[in-house]
């Protein structure tokens, strides 16, 4: 074969040579010290080039390895070197699954009730409005408010009621949560066949409360410095009711000491519970009570196991004051005649509820233009109770009534001259006056009941004394100290 020619070649390849070098010579007499530099840097790279390169050597990048646990690796090794690596497999999926289990828990604490949306019922807005502003459709809504049973209450809602709403960018409506009662949330969710209810529990905490007060001007006065709330102030009137005239008995001096519940929810008051014991002092008297379940809901029990509950109220509502008591020859301010006012007014405001004072049958349920609208209830023992001048009538001829169910309403029918209840008490056809009769006792406690009352009993009532007696240290400490500043 014939060799080619390489002679053009060669002599381009010099003469290229030649110019480069010129060139370079030429730059390096102009800038010295830059030629310089590079030639040495050229040499560097010549002189690194020729060292062989290490073929066992370890790789430059770095590799963390996951480190096995010491004895599962070393049992593994040991027992058998081919399961080794099945071993080490089964230990990384382990700890792929935890990773993947934690990933899922951070999922599902972004979906927590904090992240969802809370809305707030306003003054008007309703549950369409709230779902339209929420992009929701009103076929949703629809079919979230008839799901179930519970759901239909969705429907009435009211200003303060709060949702909570978990929605997603993508599935859009997923859950709301709503209030279904106080001890009850209520949750509808979008299930794979459609929507569904259900409730779930709220936890509850009840807190036991003492507090106690002495009347300086009124009940309801002391009453707020004990903060005792209007709804607990009656509470505890009505317990006593029986025994004492809370509109015309009170004097100044009366003192209160009481037990109660507090209804806690979510580290928030929700309300009061019940009163568990309470003591009312009046004019000097000492009355006392405990709460008690006989087998008939709780009741209360005077510490000798009288019902404090008798047969009969002693006024049939909540009144402001006594416009006119009983009186066999009262001057009449209508028809300006002396006639016996058989009964006694009782004035509150239009609307008052009228209870029934004890249980029995109701015999009449009318209007004429003396009376207005009354109503006349007929008892055991020859009792009748009659209620005059009311605005409303609650029941009809017949129908059997229990003590303290609503009747009717106080108003000013018939010949009154403002709003006020008219009450007579009749005992075997005579009249007598309501405020001063002899009212039939309530049975007491049976025997077989006495042990369990006293052990629920005393623990409470030596609570009231710890509390009276610190009200009376400090009521003689501040007397002590309005009679010498010098001792304060």
């Amino acid at each position: 074969m014939r060799r080619p020619d390489l002679t053009p070649i060669v002599a381009v390849a010099r003469d290229a040579a030649a110019k480069g070098f010129g060139r370079a010579r030429s730059a390096f007499r102009e800038h010295p010290r830059i030629g310089g530099t590079a030639l040495a840097l050229i040499c560097v790279g010549l002189l690194i080039g020729l060292i062989p390169s290490q073929r066992d050597s370890e790789p430059t990048a770095q590799v963390t390895a996951l480190t096995l646990p010491e004895q599962q690796a070393g049992l593994a090794s040991a027992a058998d070197p081919g399961n080794a690596r099945e071993d080490a497999d089964s230990l990384i999926d382990k700890e792929l699954r935890k990773a993947v289990t934690s990933s899922s828990d951070d999922e599902a604490a972004s979906t927590s009730i904090s992240d969802w949306t809370m809305v707030e019922v306003r003054p008007g807005q309703t549950l369409e409005r709230i779902f339209r502003d929420l992009g929701l459709s009103a076929r949703l809504l629809h079919e979230v408010v008839n799901a179930s049973e519970e759901t239909k209450q969705l429907a009435r809602i009211r200003p303060g009621d709060e949702f909570a709403f978990d929605l997603d960018d993508e599935e859009g409506f997923r859950s709301l949560r709503a209030e279904f009662d106080e001890e009850s949330w209520l949750f509808v969710e979008r299930a794979e066949d459609g929507i569904t209810a259900r409730t779930e529990p709220r936890a509850l905490e009840y807190r036991v409360v003492e507090t106690q007060g002495t009347i300086s001007t009124s009940l309801y006065r002391a009453a707020q410095q004990a903060e005792l709330s209007d709804n607990l102030t009656m509470r505890l009137a009505n317990i006593f009711g029986w025994d004492i005239d809370f509109a015309l008995e009170i004097r100044a001096g009366d003192r209160f000491a009481l037990i109660y519940e507090q209804v806690w929810r979510d580290g928030e008051y929700l309300r009061d519970g019940p009163i568990l014991a309470a003591r009312f002092v009046n004019q000097g008297e000492t009355f006392e009570a405990v709460r008690f379940d006989a087998g008939n809901g709780p009741d209360y029990f005077a510490p000798d196991g009288r019902p404090m509950r008798q047969a009969f109220l002693r006024a049939p509502l909540n009144f402001t004051r006594v416009t006119s008591n009983f009186n066999p020859r009262r001057f009449h301010p209508i028809t300006r005649q002396v006639r016996p006012h058989n009964g006694t007014d009782y004035g509150a405001p239009t609307g008052t509820p009228v209870w029934a004072s004890g249980d029995g049958r109701v015999t009449r349920s009318s209007y004429n233009n003396r009376n207005g609208n009354y109503i006349f209830i007929q008892h055991g023992n020859n009792i009748e109770t009659r209620y005059l001048h009311l605005s409303r009538r609650h029941v009809n001829v017949g129908d059997r009534v229990r003590q303290g169910e609503t009747i009717g309403r106080v108003g000013a029918t018939g010949m009154a001259t403002g709003p006020h209840l008219h009450y007579e008490f009749l005992a075997n056809g005579a009249h007598r006056n309501p405020r001063t009769v002899d009212l039939p006792p309530a049975d007491p406690l049976p025997d077989d009941l006495m042990e369990q009352f006293r052990a629920t009993g005393q623990p409470l009532l030596a609570r009231l004394d710890e509390v009276d007696q610190s009200a009376l240290m400090l009521a003689s400490a501040e007397d002590g100290c309005s009679q010498s500043s010098d001792d304060c």
